[in-house]
């Protein structure tokens, strides 16, 4: 705030105020005078007298407002303080200890590097992090439970991975079988021959035994064409009509007349579409089948059939004359397949009556019925098997 101090008042003289807020005697006032030197220097004497003043004035006033603004130190921060002094220590490398020490070391009491209580801890928390851990999987596990039914699947047929064709596969078969499966071994070897032997006797087990079963086989029943089973019943498969290939022949293995079976596998509630109609036969069906086939009554008609022919290309008929027991195909009273117990699946027992021994032999087997697609190949194969037989 500028103060300006009427020196007019006292001088009567004209004034001119400045910007620090001083009167000043004006230049024209001073020329209009100077002829009066003691006058002159008078005045001279009063600017600078004011001048001064005023300077004086607004210093003291801004110290003042710097002093009532200043934080008021305490009276007993005022005395001097004690300096603090701050060190650091590095760290320092850690002494040796020998095997015995870190086992127990007797002056900390730790073992291996922890002691009792820090064990203690450890153990009481891993045990309840894997109690914890067990328990969600424990509730993962009982939630998919929950959605699966033991009776049947919950997709079936089309909406299922196996869908609506199924494969072929045969017995015996080696459980290590690698590659293209094969049989192989030499008819006067004795072991050689058992341990084919013994693969179909553990095969064909629950065939023979029916207490080997579920339930014992109490839900089998003999079947025909006339004679569908009963609900809640499945059809028995007799394997005393399997005539050379039966158990007491040693299935042809010891006279080097191999056999072998052949099985459709398993679809839940699926039902073959049988060629009951002879205008229907596909055009590459083997006349053999075809003539059989029109040997049959109608409803001796309705089955899967199975064929097996020789892949080899020679000239030679390598494979020899092909029989089929009980018959060439699988009846329709087997079908579907609804997971009843003592289920067993239907055979076609093949047997090869005059293979070429020391000869390696390309065999493929086919299922014959409309629903049943048929792909060749050893890749993607569909409704078909292939092996490879060897007689030494």
């Amino acid at each position: 705030m500028a103060v300006c101090v009427p020196v007019s008042a006292v001088l009567n003289r004209a004034t001119v105020c400045d910007s620090a807020g001083v009167w000043w005697w004006s230049n024209e006032h001073i020329r209009n005078n100077s002829h009066n030197s003691n006058k002159q220097k008078t005045l001279v004497r009063a600017r600078v007298s004011i001048r001064s003043a005023f300077l004086f004035i607004r210093h003291e006033r801004r110290k003042k407002k710097t002093t009532r603004h200043k934080p008021q130190m305490p009276a007993e921060k005022r005395t001097s303080q004690p300096r603090i002094v701050r060190t650091y220590e590095f760290p320092t490398k850690p002494e040796k200890q020998t095997l015995g020490q870190y086992l127990y070391n007797t002056q900390d009491g730790k073992i291996l590097g922890r002691t009792a209580t820090n064990w203690a801890q450890l153990l009481l928390f891993y045990t309840c992090f894997y109690i914890v851990l067990a328990a969600l999987f424990a509730i993962c596990m009982q939630g998919l439970l929950v959605t699966l039914n033991h009776q049947y699947p919950k997709w079936q047929l089309d909406e299922s991975r196996i869908g609506t064709n199924p494969g072929l596969s045969f017995r015996p078969q080696p459980e290590d079988a690698e590659g293209l499966p094969s049989i192989q071994y030499v008819a006067a070897n004795k072991t050689s021959v058992n341990e084919w032997v013994s693969l179909l006797d553990g095969f064909l087990a629950p065939y023979a035994d029916h207490t080997l079963l579920p339930g014992g086989g109490k839900n089998q029943q003999i079947c025909d064409f006339n004679s569908p089973p009963a609900n809640g019943k499945v059809c028995a498969f007799d394997v005393k009509s399997l005539g050379p290939c039966s158990v007491g022949s040693g299935y042809g293995y010891n006279n080097s007349a191999p056999c072998f079976f052949v099985k459709l596998n398993r679809i839940y509630s699926w039902f073959p579409e049988f060629y009951e109609d002879m205008d229907d036969l596909p055009a590459d069906m083997p006349d053999d089948l075809v003539s059989h086939i029109k040997s049959l009554p109608i409803a001796d008609r309705r089955q899967v059939w199975v064929t097996c022919k020789e892949l080899t290309n020679t000239e030679e008929n390598l494979l020899g004359p092909i029989e089929y027991y009980p018959s060439r195909g699988i009846p329709f009273y087997y079908y579907p397949y609804v997971n009843i117990d003592g289920y067993l699946s239907p055979l076609v027992a093949v047997h090869l009556a005059r293979p070429q021994p020391k000869t390696s032999i390309s065999i493929e087997c086919r299922a014959w019925a409309k629903n049943i697609i048929y792909r060749g190949g050893n890749r993607d194969r569909r409704g078909s098997l292939q092996l490879t037989l060897r007689i030494d």
